[in-house]
């Protein structure tokens, strides 16, 4: 009986086992923490930025497809100010690329880079292969969604907000 009883309670532990989340880049992970700095030489992580939806936006002012995906950023910022942050990371060599391209598309939110271009931490930690590439994460940096562009972007976002 004491055999049972053992061998039940071991089974019962493997089952009822709950993995702790991985810190990784597929959906489900816990997003990488980047902190880099801002144009003015300020760090900000990722993490400050934790209370709502965080859409991590990896783009560079060389890149066609990322610059023509702002405006769409913009209006998704502008429709939920309240409930959704962006964070740009750039991949640009140059700041003043960089800076100009944010400047000249008048873009709000929150840009860091570090300048590095593909030698970036970030582009090893992300896995970045190609831009653009985003993340969306929820209130904790739990990974909901990646790389999702247009109108599949704004239907998840308005999902997940219950709208």
């Amino acid at each position: 009986m004491k055999k049972v009883i053992l061998i039940l309670g071991f089974l019962i532990c493997v089952f009822t086992n709950v993995q702790a989340q991985n810190v990784g880049v597929d959906v489900g992970d816990i997003a990488p923490e980047i902190d880099l700095p801002d144009a003015q030489g300020n760090n900000v992580a990722l993490s400050s930025l934790r209370g709502g939806l965080v859409l991590i936006d990896f783009w560079a002012s060389w890149c066609g497809p990322c610059i023509k995906e702002q405006p769409e950023l913009l209006k998704l910022y502008n429709t939920y100010p309240e409930k959704l942050a962006i964070y740009g990371v750039s991949l640009d060599s140059k700041k003043s690329a960089w800076t100009g391209t944010v400047a000249k598309l008048k873009i709000p939110w929150t840009q860091v880079s570090d300048l590095k271009y593909w030698s970036s931490p970030v582009v090893s930690s992300y896995m970045i292969q190609a831009l653009p590439l985003n993340f969306l994460i929820d209130k904790n940096g739990v990974i909901l969604a990646k790389n999702i562009h247009g109108a599949a972007l704004n239907d998840f976002v308005k999902s997940q907000l219950g709208q």
